[in-house]
């Protein structure tokens, strides 16, 4: 049932679980014979971890991946069964979190091995992944190191990786050698590793094929409704439609002009609707309208939905105020009071996030605090 909080709120998104969970089954089915994890640093992708924790963990997920010990032992409450492993790995002074709250870290560098082996040497054996840098050249241990470890005669025995991992580059990108390139690695990686689980394919490695999916996939933006690869259509369904409250509308005469720097000017008369939705509500700058200079991308800025039809952004996007250009509406369909669609059912929001130069990742991650959630659906 709808909240009158939801109702009533100048800012409101709704999340919806069933093709949450229906997108993640998606990309578990897609993933073969191995078993698709889910992904939920940055609260989830700002859909709220709580709610896609017990929906995920409903549909069948029992892996679950986020960036730091602190994500970890806030996600633990809700799935206290499942496997939940730490991206930003070990480091001194965080060791008895991941004990205590039976956390998998993963190790990143030959100094993180040193801090996991020596806390150990206290401890006792515990489960750990080996992270393998195959060509992305951000975390990870060297291909040649990775090697080196592998047939150290020195190495302990306490240390007992349950999966090798590596990261895609350029799995967006079908066509990009770099995949090629990284697959050849991380298989030599596996082979030096033999008889340890390996995971290799995030969203676009799933769609890449049976070569890339080894034992555990890591499908993050696809089961949030983004798109995975780069120029196709996108089969996942839309998790989170936003909206705002329209404020005001008014007419604006040909040769007048609008927002902070006069930075749009009509052609003819206009209705512009004032909508409460800014920056501070991650409703980026640089989706600012037509002919604001902010960003060398899609030149026409942002639109929305409003009462059946997309509706262009017009001048700067402020703090807490938008304008959209209502004109080409039936005069009297716009009213104060009606919300727009931002992104969502009818707006693709990685056709939004294109509109400022960035990527639909950024988009929901900075959806701010001043947004009411509703959710709706379920498993």
């Amino acid at each position: 049932m709808t909240s009158p909080e939801f109702l009533a709120a100048s800012n409101r998104l709704t999340i919806d679980l069933s093709a949450l969970a229906d997108n993640w089954r998606t990309m578990n089915e897609l993933s073969g014979k191995a078993r698709a994890a889910a992904v939920l640093k940055a609260n989830a992708y700002g859909v709220g971890v709580t709610e896609a924790a017990h929906t995920l963990y409903a549909a069948g997920a029992r892996d679950f991946f986020v960036a730091s010990v602190e994500e970890g032992a806030e996600l633990r409450p809700f799935i206290p069964d499942a496997r939940i492993y730490i991206l930003a790995g070990m480091w001194p002074g965080n060791e008895e979190l991941f004990f205590a709250y039976d956390l998998v870290p993963i190790v990143n560098s030959e100094e993180q091995l040193a801090v996991f082996m020596a806390a150990l040497s206290e401890r006792g054996e515990y489960p750990c992944v080996l992270h393998v840098d195959t060509g992305m050249n951000r975390l990870g241990l060297s291909f040649e190191e990775a090697l080196a470890l592998a047939s150290d005669p020195a190495r302990p025995a306490s240390f007992s990786p349950v999966l090798v991992m590596s990261h895609l580059a350029c799995g967006d990108d079908p066509m990009h050698p770099m995949n090629v390139y990284q697959l050849e690695r991380f298989r030599a990686v596996t082979a030096a590793f033999e008889d340890i689980p390996a995971s290799l394919a995030n969203s676009g490695g799933v769609l890449l094929g049976n070569d890339y999916h080894f034992d555990l996939t890591r499908p993050g933006i696809a089961v949030y409704g983004g798109e995975a690869v780069i120029g196709a259509a996108n089969p996942m369904k839309p998790v989170v439609t936003a909206e705002a409250r329209v404020l005001q509308v008014r007419t604006v005469p040909a040769g007048g002009t609008a927002s902070y720097g006069a930075s749009v000017q009509f052609t003819r008369d206009s209705r512009i609707a004032t909508v409460a939705i800014g920056y501070a509500d991650g409703y980026h700058r640089s989706l600012s309208g037509g002919g604001v200079m902010l960003r060398q991308a899609r030149p026409s800025g942002a639109q929305g939905f409003l009462h059946g039809r997309l509706v262009p952004h017009v001048g700067r996007v402020t703090m807490d105020l938008s304008l959209f250009d209502v004109t080409d509406l039936p005069e009297q369909a716009v009213r104060a009071g009606d919300y727009i669609e931002l992104f969502g059912r009818n707006v693709a929001i990685d056709d939004v996030a294109r509109a400022g130069g960035t990527i639909g990742y950024e988009l929901l991650t900075s959806l701010g605090r001043r947004y009411c959630r509703n959710y709706v659906g379920g498993v």
